[in-house]
């Protein structure tokens, strides 16, 4: 287990490096969808299953498209550039890094060394209070903030494509 969370750590780390570095913004999300879904598998390994299922269909599914929803938005000249640089080689760096997550999930599933759960009261549900009990001014918050965010990238898309007109 602890060579499986190395390097799912080091396939986080180098994805993150090419988010960084990638100067392509399509390209860069690909290798972000990678180190999350890495992220995901280091949180399983540690024993955190609701955490890992958490950042798989939040950050890796819906945060994920709404990264590319705006950059699709406020970039449209770009991403038409982008398509025509998009070829099968730039598959190749987050497609390798993929089929090592895949191999390490592979070989949990095969050789039966999952985290325990524990038949106790459930971490969702306990999660679940949490969030909706203490801390429900805390997530109020936290979406009044993303509505003006998503609401900004909307008027600024629209000033840029009638600006490109």
């Amino acid at each position: 287990m602890e060579t499986l969370f190395y390097i799912a750590a080091a396939v986080t780390l180098l994805a993150t490096l090419r988010v960084i570095t990638h100067v392509h913004a399509v390209h860069a999300l690909l290798y972000l969808v990678v180190a999350l879904i890495a992220l995901s598998l280091i949180f399983y390994l540690l024993g955190a299953e609701f955490a890992a299922a958490l950042e798989i269909i939040i950050y890796g599914g819906a945060i994920m498209v709404l990264f590319i929803f705006v950059v699709m938005l406020l970039g449209p000249l770009a991403v038409e550039q982008e398509r025509t640089w998009l070829t099968p080689g730039a598959w190749v760096g987050p497609s390798i890094l993929a089929l090592v997550l895949l191999g390490e999930v592979g070989y949990l599933i095969v050789a039966g060394d999952l985290p325990a759960i524990s038949i106790q009261e459930p971490r969702q549900k306990a999660v679940s209070i949490a969030l909706f009990g203490p801390y429900i001014i805390g997530v109020e918050l936290a979406s009044m903030l993303l509505l003006p965010g998503l609401i900004g990238a909307y008027h600024l898309g629209r000033r840029l494509s009638s600006e490109a007109r």
